[in-house]
């Protein structure tokens, strides 16, 4: 067997296994529109804890659509200006007055950040510890980022399937923007690659260790999360939604979809504004290892680069492979394509588009090297010393 014919046979065997066996992770289906939970007979407390630094932008929309939910039950937002720089707290205020809302809206001002601690995570707990300090405390906590819009039933929808399923987390993959051309090229991507990692399916299943959440929007329970360890227990951790569901995970069932009712409000103008979203973490996923790294790039380099170039410059069997290859690779992308309704022919461009994705993870890793891994908003949040 000639090299060519088993670097081909390898990625087709990789591609048949990942649409056959990954737990059906790129057909989609783990959605909350597929269903609607039964309501409950009595609606629980949730408080909304809103972390926000530097989001004057867009705050304003998202508190509307917060503050705009048509719940049944006893519902507050916590809003935690993590010392913006750029008047978001005053903006906040000016809304809950424009709205005179029915739901209390409370404007915490952050303390700075401890050593050990991420910026999004000591805020989020500033938010949490004042929620459990109210006279009546939350039953429910609805952790989501300041660029964060909702439709006027999602939180009735998000506690109806908690209360149903008896989970300790509910979350939703928000649905990023998708209307310039970086954001049509990499976004449906991020999510389906996001998707290859975690397949929703696995991390809805009990018996399954898979376990995962999307930061945007959380519905935690919270004696689900004090059983867990609280937010304390990931306090230095990047990919923060991803460890926190594995610790909800351990302590009971958790639920992780797709969703249209919850959206970003984030615009991604440029291409480096995803290389930069992508490369802050991308080296934390791999746990700062070399050797990772390595075998990244040279696993992405045989499932995604390998097939189109023996599909385009191979021959015999070896070019027959790398096409069948590369055309699974365009039909797995085929069901985020119609999620995010972009034409099928970005399937044909994944190969390009996942070789961008390996670019942001080198920079991520060149990055970290630097001493400037985990930069966001003027904060290194990880970088070669272990400090944050």
């Amino acid at each position: 067997m000639t090299l060519s014919l088993a670097i081909a046979a390898a990625a087709l065997a990789v591609w048949i296994y990942l649409i056959a066996a990954r737990g059906a992770f790129w057909l989609g289906r783990e959605r909350d529109d597929r269903e609607e939970a039964p309501q409950p007979r009595l609606w629980p407390r949730v408080t909304a804890v809103v972390p926000a630094r530097d989001e004057a932008a867009v705050i304003a929309d998202s508190l509307r659509s917060l503050l705009g939910q048509d719940y049944p039950g006893e519902f507050g937002v916590i809003l935690v200006d993590d010392q913006s720089r750029d008047g978001t707290a005053e903006v906040a205020a000016r809304i809950a007055a424009e709205l005179a809302a029915k739901d209390p809206l409370t404007i915490l001002s952050g303390r700075a950040l401890p050593a050990g601690w991420t910026g999004k995570l000591w805020a989020m707990k500033q938010g949490i510890d004042h929620a459990g300090n109210l006279p009546h405390p939350p039953d429910y906590l609805l952790l989501t980022d300041a660029d964060i819009a909702y439709a006027g039933d999602a939180l009735r929808r998000l506690i109806a399937r908690a209360e149903a399923g008896r989970y300790g987390l509910v979350s939703l993959m928000v649905k990023l923007r998708c209307e310039n051309w970086p954001e049509r090229a990499l976004i449906p991507a991020f999510v389906f690659f996001f998707q290859l990692l975690y397949p929703f399916s696995w991390v809805n299943r009990k018996d399954s260790e898979t376990a995962a959440a999307a930061g945007g929007c959380m519905l935690v329970k919270r004696n689900a999360l004090i059983a867990a360890g609280g937010v304390e227990a990931v306090r230095g951790s990047l990919i923060d939604d991803c460890a926190l569901g594995k610790r909800l995970k351990a302590v009971g069932p958790i639920w992780l979809g797709l969703t249209h009712r919850v959206k970003s409000l984030r615009p991604y103008p440029r291409w480096g504004d995803i290389g930069r979203m992508v490369s802050r973490s991308a080296y934390d996923q791999l746990g700062y290892s070399p050797v990772l790294l390595l075998a990244t790039v040279a696993g992405m380099a045989l499932v995604y680069g390998a097939p189109p170039l023996l599909a385009l410059f191979g021959s015999g069997l070896a070019r027959a492979f790398g096409a069948a290859a590369w055309a699974l690779m365009a039909l797995s992308f085929q069901p985020m394509l119609r999620f995010y309704r972009l034409s099928p022919l970005w399937g044909v461009a994944l190969p390009a588009i996942a070789g961008l994705y390996m670019i942001f993870t080198l920079n991520s890793a060149y990055q970290h090297q630097r001493g400037r891994g985990g930069l966001w908003k003027g904060r290194v949040q990880a970088n070669a010393s272990g400090t944050r």
